[in-house]
């Protein structure tokens, strides 16, 4: 594994855990961090021993209180410092839409286990998470109009996709700060839990998926319902739908899949996410910064 500053990545039993590690600065978000998240997902993407990914923050104040607004180093807090004409520049790009966009191509399902405070870019980076897990104590906002700017991290396109236009606008709009309730109410979060349940829930939900599921079926299962679920007519969903079907129904974890469930034991799928992804898998040409 990488070495990291910022971040603890963990691997154990097919789980890995990324922690936000700040927590002298209620994880703050850095471009050292999101740079060090980014890494991570390369990472738990090319180990074929990880089946989930628990995101969540050290400490038991907050998640994360959103960008650090006095970094060590002294940059401005929101965007690159650099004086540009050109707004297709790379140096433009928003570090939270760049890491969301990692998030968003995880082969691996993502669940975080929201431990405190997520404000801002706190708040923005769970929205690309699969599902979502609270403590009782978690207080959400999606703040950028009371600094004066405006949702970054794709925000945008995720936020009404989960809670509905409605709402996404109200966060949006007034900036306000809400409880847990509120997020499980509005359909952010899954379920709430006790702060000393938080992460032990996330696990057996990561259990779940890690020791009854094909590793490649949850790989396109993930891919086919972000992605599908965007485009304009059901029928390019049905051309997908039917492409994997007809593969892999043909591959070694379809026959263990029927083969466990006929001799009522546990599967032992021996696909790889590496390497017995269907042949037209990407099926999607993907987007580049311009």
């Amino acid at each position: 594994m990488a070495e990291y500053t910022q971040i603890l990545l963990d691997v154990a039993d097919g789980v890995a855990t990324l922690t936000l590690n700040r927590p002298h600065k209620m994880n703050a978000f850095t471009r050292t961090m999101m740079d060090e998240m980014v890494a991570a997902f390369d990472e738990t993407d090319a180990d074929d021993s990880v089946k989930a990914v628990i995101v969540t923050g050290a400490g038991e104040k907050a998640f994360c209180a959103g960008a650090d607004l006095t970094p060590d180093n002294g940059a401005r807090p929101f965007s690159d410092p650099t004086e540009v004409t050109d707004l297709s520049d790379t140096r433009v790009r928003d570090s939270g839409g760049m890491l969301t966009l990692r998030m968003f191509n995880s082969q691996k399902p993502v669940i975080g286990a929201i431990n405190g405070a997520a404000v801002g870019i706190g708040a923005t980076m769970q929205l690309p998470m699969d599902i979502r897990l609270a403590s009782t104590s978690a207080r959400f906002g999606f703040v950028f109009a009371r600094r004066g700017i405006v949702p970054e991290a794709a925000s945008s396109w995720f936020l009404p996709r989960l809670v509905g236009m409605s709402t996404a606008l109200e966060w949006c709009m007034t900036g306000r700060v809400f409880g847990a309730e509120e997020a499980h109410a509005a359909g952010l979060v899954r379920s709430l839990h006790a702060p000393d349940e938080l992460l032990s829930a996330a696990h057996a939900l990561a259990r779940e998926i890690a020791d009854n599921t094909s590793a490649v079926s949850v790989a396109m299962t993930r891919a086919m319902l972000w992605r599908n679920s965007a485009t304009p007519h059901p029928m390019h969903a049905h051309r997908v739908d039917s492409r994997a079907i007809y593969q892999l129904s043909r591959g070694a974890d379809a026959r263990e899949g029927v083969a466990s469930f006929l001799e009522k034991r546990a599967p032992a799928y021996p696909g790889r996410v590496s390497s017995d992804m269907p042949g037209f898998y990407p099926w999607w040409e993907e987007p580049v910064w311009e």
